[in-house]
């Protein structure tokens, strides 16, 4: 190929222009100049992982600008999805009780046929009677008086811990009367009452009423006996409470996971004082848009960026909740069973003052209800949990496979076992065509073999001649299972008690 003069002189200018401006951009000697450490500096070009980055001595240009500040922006919605979403979950609670009409503090909903999986709830059990109401101290102080035998808690909107009652409660499961404060209350304190102090107007109360003998009469009984919420200033003359059977229904309490999660948190940050959370995490918030007495009204550019942001997030806390990387989470060194209240703090704490961010993220996207009881290993008292999202193999719970486990025997709990089955894309019970996706030592006709293990099989279909101890799956969907132990006992908790993992049946 023949080189023109032309060609010459033009690739020579272009090398003499490229010297030139490299000589240039550097800076004379001058009287004060000393040996500046390169770690201060920035390069006119960087490569990472969200593209070149380029400067002029420092200054970013045009592009660079652009591109940090979609990605500061992309950063901040994650962790904001990551870090409140504690809030967006009550907040989904909430707005699923109102739609069963739980719209006062005058109403309790009931499951008075226990839960099932037309309810979406995260991670709920079979085995308990569950009542709930969304209590609201805007117009003042509130009194609850609570029935006998439960386990019940009230968290604020943000869903923080604030106080116990019932069995774990300071009335220790005899009932009583407690008052619960709202933000900032400075007006007198009446004698008689346990006292709840909330950050927050807006709190969630549940608690869990307890089967007897197979029957849910006694709970409800009690309930509908005992239970009250009234305004401390109609104390004299409390109103009537209104008790809602939500057994069955179809309505959804929790958060989402794409746009619409930043407008969940949206609605507290309106709803509540600032006071109640971090400057921290309402900086975050604020810096997405996101801020008290302020219209939450991003522009197309950023409601696409915070979309993206909230599908990175809901993704890693899939990764966090079924294939946890958090230190000390399994239970042991050759099984895949691991806890979802990772470090024994219900506050996540690893140490005085550092927070287990990874641990708080698997819990809450899996599970609700925050209280110090968490925590508690006493053994024979309460309930403790362990789960399961993969076989023996750390494949994937596959709905159209068959799987068996084994428990060995004198299982460690005083009172009874179930393993409740999970759908995982809701967290949810797993819709089958039965009523309750679980198995427990309290079903009638559970095989229990003569060295008083158990051995449970799940899947689409039953295995011949162990259909009562078979839970259904669904094919196409993947699924996972808490165990929990009622009435815990020491074999659980120094380990010599080993649950089998899931083995796939070929």
């Amino acid at each position: 190929m023949k080189i023109t003069p032309a060609q010459v002189s033009g690739t020579l200018g272009a090398l003499l222009f490229l010297a030139t401006a490299t000589f240039a951009a550097a800076p004379p000697q001058m009287k004060m100049t000393t040996d500046i450490p390169k770690a201060i500096t920035t390069p006119d070009s960087v490569e990472t992982r969200i593209g070149t980055l380029k400067f002029f001595d420092g200054f970013p240009d045009d592009a660079t600008t652009q591109k940090v500040y979609d990605n500061l922006d992309f950063m901040r919605g994650v962790e904001a999805f990551l870090n409140a979403m504690p809030g967006a979950s009550a907040e989904a609670i909430r707005v699923g009780w109102a739609s069963q009409g739980a719209v006062n503090n005058q109403t309790l909903l009931i499951m008075e046929r226990l839960m099932d999986s037309k309810s979406l709830f995260l991670t709920p059990n079979t085995e308990s009677v569950y009542h709930m109401a969304w209590l609201d101290t805007s117009k003042g102080p509130l009194v609850l008086e609570t029935p006998p035998n439960v386990l019940g808690i009230v968290d604020d909107h943000w869903f923080k811990y604030v106080g116990d009652f019932g069995n774990a409660g300071p009335d220790k499961g005899k009932g009583g009367k407690f008052l619960l404060l709202p933000p900032g209350y400075k007006g007198e304190v009446p004698k008689g009452y346990v006292v709840m102090r909330s950050p927050t107007y807006g709190n969630l109360m549940f608690y869990r009423g307890f089967l007897d003998n197979g029957s849910t009469k006694t709970s409800l009984d009690n309930t509908k006996n005992f239970f009250k919420v009234y305004s401390l200033s109609d104390a004299k003359n409390p109103p009537p409470m209104k008790f809602i059977n939500v057994s069955g229904k179809e309505f959804n309490t929790i958060h989402a996971n794409d746009f619409h999660f930043y407008e969940e948190v949206n609605a507290i940050v309106q709803y509540e004082p600032n006071e109640a959370l971090n400057p921290e995490t309402l900086g975050l918030l604020a810096a997405i848009g996101i801020e008290k007495d302020k219209n939450f009204a991003p522009d197309a550019r950023m409601k696409k960026i915070l979309t993206e942001a909230a599908a990175v997030a809901s993704a890693t806390s899939r990764a966090l909740t079924f294939r946890p990387r958090i230190d000390g989470v399994y239970y042991y060194p050759d099984r895949k069973w691991f806890t979802s209240f990772a470090g024994g703090s219900y506050e996540f704490l690893k140490q005085p003052g550092v927070r287990n961010l990874d641990g708080r993220v698997l819990f809450h996207y899996y599970a609700t209800g925050i209280t110090p009881a968490m925590a508690m290993k006493i053994v024979g008292v309460g309930s403790q949990y362990a789960a399961a999202t993969t076989d023996s193999e750390g494949k994937p719970l596959d709905g159209s496979k068959t799987y068996k486990i084994h428990l060995p025997p004198n299982i460690p709990a005083k009172n009874f076992w179930s393993i409740v089955v999970y759908d995982n894309q809701t967290r949810s019970m797993l819709q089958t065509d039965h009523q309750f996706p679980s198995i427990s030592s309290q079903r009638k006709g559970v095989v229990i073999n003569a060295d008083s293990s158990v051995d449970v099989w799940f899947g689409p279909t039953a295995p011949k001649g162990h259909e009562s101890n078979w839970v259904q799956t669904v094919p196409g969907k993947g699924w996972n299972v808490l165990l929990r132990l009622y009435g815990p006992l020491q074999p659980w908790f120094d380990k010599t008690w080993k649950p089998g993992d899931f083995e796939l049946v070929k």
